[in-house]
């Protein structure tokens, strides 16, 4: 890649404003000025913004076929119609036209790595629709297994129910190691929706298989009366292995007990902020000695893509600064979270949020080449000035021009390549026909009312 303006995430490399990316193989091979290569297929960056693939580190991707239908709801709204409502009625080939579109509006909109945190896990079947989603889709993905929702009431709250076993077969079979462009994780309940007696056999039941696990944890007034992470640290099982989605009600010792313990944060701001969560916790972890990381979370309520998940949490957290020194009667002299700081989030804090910070998340020779290349000769973006603060406030999905996965080309010229567009938006149209029909929702309406189908 030739002449790109190279933002590479790497603290010791630092930026380029002009400057080559060598791929070799699957690997970034060299970063710098007037690379001396002579026998490379060029790619011109000379109008290109060069940055590491983003990384999101929560997404339910089954729920891409109910695109946009939680936009007004709250979180209980959200449980009662989407995780208590529907889920019985989702067939395998449901999941695998959700993962499907999911995964490539994603990929599509920049994201190279994603978190797939899979509580659809009704049958052995739908499991292996969802990996093949994934691995049809030909972006890096960790799939987070998680537990059935048929019926939901057995799996959820004070739920004794233990983690499925199916688990062990996919870790034995398409998993037995961690080398593949899409691997194992575990999607836990914790002891905001288990008991502590099922958490910590989950818990063993992930570190027996060599899993990391990811797991809800402080979201609303509920959530925050739990003092899970509290608990769990009483229970002495907190540990780096562990990513904690939301955290907005957990208390400020319950943050700092996960920083001392190694644990990973993942924040939703967009769903946070709708739905009830309680404010993002983006500056509490920070200030706690966590570094967080940025999910989508559900696109039944908001976009897809991470551009929108960065402005969010950078001036949400911009907006709690200036509020509290005005409550003291002062204007902030300086923002205390810089740009810079939220595409970290987005890139190697993701990276390390899902153990693959050895391995992506930053342009660092020896690492994975994972990279996107924004254009910059458009109007969003003429004149770049500041390029780091205008990939995070001003870029956008329509920007990704190219991407590499492990070093393969999968979009260039700003399309998609080898992907088949027509059938993906078949399989995602007749999966909701089929979906909104046995819950019961006339297609095209406000579907505020879904039957149960179990």
């Amino acid at each position: 890649i030739r002449d790109g303006v190279v933002i590479t995430v790497d603290q010791e490399l630092g930026d380029f404003t002009q400057a080559d990316v060598l791929i070799e193989d699957n690997l970034i091979a060299a970063v710098g000025p007037n690379l001396p290569v002579d026998d490379a297929h060029i790619i011109d960056g000379s109008r290109m913004i060069v940055l590491p693939g983003l990384v999101d580190t929560h997404r339910h991707t089954w729920q891409s076929v109910l695109r946009g239908i939680a936009s007004d709801w709250t979180l209980g709204q959200y449980f009662e119609r989407i995780r208590a409502g529907i889920p019985p009625a989702y067939r395998p080939e449901d999941v695998y036209a959700a993962n499907l579109i999911g995964a490539l509006e994603a990929l599509n909109s920049g994201i190279t790595t994603m978190l797939d945190w899979s509580h659809i896990m009704n049958s052995p079947e739908h499991a292996d629709a969802a990996i093949q989603a994934l691995e049809d889709a030909g972006l890096r993905a960790i799939f987070a297994h998680g537990t059935p929702s048929d019926p939901p009431s057995e799996w959820y709250f004070q739920s004794t129910r233990r983690h499925p076993e199916d688990v062990k077969r996919l870790r034995r079979s398409r998993f037995a190691n961690n080398e593949g462009r899409v691997t194992l994780a575990m999607a836990i309940r914790g002891p905001d929706f288990s008991t502590m007696e099922t958490t910590a056999a989950d818990l063993r039941l992930a570190r027996e298989l060599g899993l990391r696990v990811t797991m809800h944890i402080g979201g609303g007034l509920r959530g925050g009366q739990m003092r899970s992470i509290e608990r769990l640290h009483e229970a002495g099982l907190l540990g780096p292995d562990m990513t904690f989605v939301h955290c907005n009600c957990c208390a400020d010792h319950e943050l700092r007990m996960m920083a001392e313990t190694g644990g990973t944060a993942s924040v939703s701001a967009r769903v946070e902020m709708q739905m009830g969560h309680g404010m993002p916790a983006t500056g509490r972890l920070l200030r706690a000695g966590v570094r967080p990381s940025l999910s989508v979370d559900v696109v039944t309520a908001v976009g897809g893509d991470l551009f929108d998940e960065m402005r969010t949490a950078l001036q949400m957290e911009r907006a709690l600064q200036n509020q509290a020194a005005m409550a003291q009667g002062r204007q902030a002299t300086e923002l205390e979270l810089k740009a810079k700081d939220v595409l970290a989030f987005a890139t190697i804090d993701g990276a390390r949020t899902c153990g693959l910070g050895d391995k992506i998340g930053s342009i660092t020779p020896g690492k994975q080449a994972d990279l996107i290349l924004l254009r910059r000769d458009t109007f969003n973006l003429t004149p770049l000035n500041e390029p780091c603060g205008s990939v995070v406030l001003s870029a956008g999905p329509e920007n990704v021009d190219t991407i590499f996965v492990g070093g393969k080309m999968v979009k260039q010229h700003g399309k998609l390549l080898n992907c088949d567009i027509e059938r993906v938006l078949q399989l995602a149209t007749s999966s909701r026909d089929h979906l909104f029909n046995t819950a019961g929702v006339p297609i095209g309406s406000t579907p505020v009312d879904f039957k149960q189908t179990a």
